[in-house]
């Protein structure tokens, strides 16, 4: 592939970039395709938000930082929201009380879901303000010292996994996580990229049961692409600790056989993610064989919960790559005490085997949908004290 190197004068904005092949090309394992150039103004958005120089940064392995995690808090259905803007689905306007409260009730992390593509013009270029916003967001979590983990979410309508459209998708996958690695690339360790959230084909046969071989085989090229791009985009972030998850995050044996961990130009840096509602019927279901009750003298209720993270910690784990709990939760059944007894042993039994757990909060409290509320932003308390207590718990931070 021939390289081209332009040299553009932007009187207006003063700023000068060179376009090199990086600009065009996925790199190997990815297939051969090339992209428009999706910059700003002839270089890649830089918010003001956004520290300007690398940021002080301790070159630790991931399973270092992963065993600093105690205990996150998932900032649900909010810059996920989609489509429209932050406040679309319910939830208040993020603020830094928001983030101080999470912090003072012991969760030292937070996981940042984003959807990136409703923010995209027809070149794929982020708009400036919302890189700004979420910039913004993420810095409320500094202030607090606190793990951050960013990522892509609800992005399934533009990222796919069919061969069809594999080269559309990932053109619009390279040109985000360009942007997003390039905007964050100064900050310290703490911040964690996690390259999809529940990657999958959306109303498949096998969306939510492990996925299919072929599925695999593109989310896995998928990876690859998010390893080369964000180790080549400058900053600290030749050396950040990034984060890749299984088919749908699911849990399911296949899904954990057909993750394939991403060749990187440095060692020990990835972290595997899966998420498990389990039991379902306790946890998630909303239809028939839902049940409110969970107990610890039942056998299957426990084995429910000790299966997923058996299966990551022979998968992964034992292999040399820590595993998070990127998301959990059991729905509000009226039936705090049950759900108490579930998450401190739910949370005890994943840091016994070293996997700290991020707990969703979609901020919903009644209704008829998915009650995953945990912290009420618009009252600033925890409603269900004792399940709030039963989690820090079993995170040993109480």
């Amino acid at each position: 592939m021939k390289r081209y190197y332009k040299l553009l004068i932007i009187a207006l904005m003063g700023m000068v970039c060179f376009l090199s092949s990086t600009c065009g090309s996925t790199g190997s394992n990815t297939g051969t395709f090339s992209i428009d150039n999706f910059v700003l103004g002839g270089e890649h958005y830089q918010s003001s938000n956004a520290p300007a120089v690398p940021q002080t940064f301790r070159n630790i392995s991931a399973a270092q930082l992963v065993s600093e995690i105690k205990i996150g808090w998932n900032l649900g259905n909010t810059l996920d929201a989609h489509p429209g803007n932050e406040t679309s689905w319910g939830n208040p306007l993020t603020t830094q009380e928001h983030i101080n409260a999470i912090k003072n009730e012991g969760f030292n992390a937070v996981r940042i879901p984003v959807s990136w593509t409703k923010a995209m013009n027809s070149r794929n270029v982020i708009r400036p303000s919302w890189m700004d916003r979420v910039t913004e967001v993420v810095n409320y979590a500094v202030a607090n010292d606190m793990y951050i983990i960013l990522n892509t979410h609800h992005d399934e309508d533009v990222f796919k996994f069919t061969s069809n459209q594999k080269e559309t998708s990932l053109t619009a996958f390279h040109a985000v996580w360009t942007q997003i690695a390039y905007n964050f690339r100064n900050y310290n360790e703490k911040l964690i990229f996690e390259g999809l959230n529940e990657p999958r084909t959306k109303g498949s046969s096998e969306e939510w049961s492990g996925g299919t071989p072929f599925e695999h085989i593109i989310i896995n090229e998928y990876y690859q692409l998010f390893v080369n791009i964000v180790r080549a985009s400058g900053g600290n972030n030749d050396k950040r600790v990034i984060m890749v998850n299984t088919y749908a995050a699911s849990a399911e044996q296949v899904a954990i056989n057909g993750l394939v961990i991403p060749q990187d130009t440095i060692a020990n840096k990835i972290i595997v993610s899966i998420h498990a509602y389990s039991p379902y019927n306790f946890a998630l279901n909303q239809g028939g064989g839902s049940t409110d009750k969970w107990s610890l003298d039942n056998s299957n209720d426990t084995a429910a919960v000790r299966t997923p993270f058996d299966r990551a910690v022979t998968a992964f784990v034992d292999k040399g790559y820590p595993v998070i709990m990127g998301e959990f939760g059991a729905v509000d059944r009226n039936n705090e005490p049950a759900r108490a007894a579930w998450a401190e042993y739910y949370v005890g039994y994943a840091r016994s085997k070293g996997i700290p757990c991020f707990i969703w909060d979609n901020g919903s409290f009644s209704g008829q949908g998915e009650r995953f509320g945990l912290y009420n932003r618009r009252e600033n308390s925890f409603p269900y004290s004792a399940y709030t207590a039963a989690l820090m718990r079993g995170a040993g931070v109480r």
